[in-house]
């Protein structure tokens, strides 16, 4: 389908022409439950978004937003006009980057346990044996316990390290194992000014260098259309 571009005063759309029954109705909703169909229309508006960003601040519709007709887009874009002139505005020179955070709970578990007997070792050592293994264990168990909380902590400062080089933040909620292949515990959005994104990434190389040792580690990527911060045309 030809990409087109449609002019309101000072904001420009880009459409195309689609087969509403391929979106809309029994047609459409076997559609959108086939990956197989979904997959590289998705990809295509996907690249859209991507290339208009090149371009210029996109407001990026997500993939399936439809109007029936010309007409109707044109009545919304009047109501939503000040909205859609806001967020460019926010966005102008801002790219929108991902921080994915993995754990692997063995090496985690390892690095806590360690520092623990480490703040213990001169009490550990001056206990006979047989007490030493007791020790030793309740130590580990209430590492098992504690395991939340002290990867929570850790989580909290990286936050608040990557936070100070971001201009927002959005928290998604975490990818299950099975969609993700492994354990994630972070699935965090930022709004990086242009400027600042080779510190940013910096970072992120920082903290997995710091924390790679005790199982969590960061996947960085972007840039990305601001889909995170994308305000809901539907509220306007």
């Amino acid at each position: 389908m030809p990409i087109l571009l449609h002019r309101f005063s000072d904001v420009a759309a880009v459409i195309s022409s689609i087969a509403l029954d391929q979106f809309c109705g029994p047609s459409g909703e076997r559609n959108m439950g086939d990956i197989g169909w979904v997959g590289p229309r998705a990809v295509r508006h996907e690249a859209v978004v991507e290339e208009v960003m090149r371009r210029s601040s996109v407001f990026p519709a997500r993939f399936g937003t439809i109007f029936s007709s010309i007409e109707s887009l044109e009545k919304l874009l009047p109501i939503c006009r000040n909205k859609i002139l806001d967020f460019l505005d926010y966005v102008a020179d801002k790219e929108e980057w991902s921080v994915k955070g993995y754990i692997d709970s063995k090496k985690a578990k390892k690095k806590f346990y360690d520092q623990a007997l480490a703040e213990e070792t001169e009490r550990l050592a001056a206990l006979t044996p047989g007490l030493r293994y007791f020790q030793t264990k309740r130590i580990r168990n209430k590492i098992d316990k504690q395991l939340n909380s002290r990867l929570e902590e850790v989580v909290k400062e990286i936050g608040e390290t990557m936070n100070a080089y971001a201009s927002d933040f959005y928290q998604r909620k975490p990818l299950s194992r099975d969609a993700a292949g492994k354990d994630m515990i972070m699935n965090w959005a930022y709004l990086v000014h242009r400027d600042s994104v080779a510190d940013f990434c910096v970072q992120v190389d920082r903290m997995n260098a710091k924390h790679d040792h005790g199982g969590l580690s960061l996947e960085l990527s972007g840039p990305w259309p601001p889909y995170s911060f994308c305000p809901s045309l539907n509220m306007a």
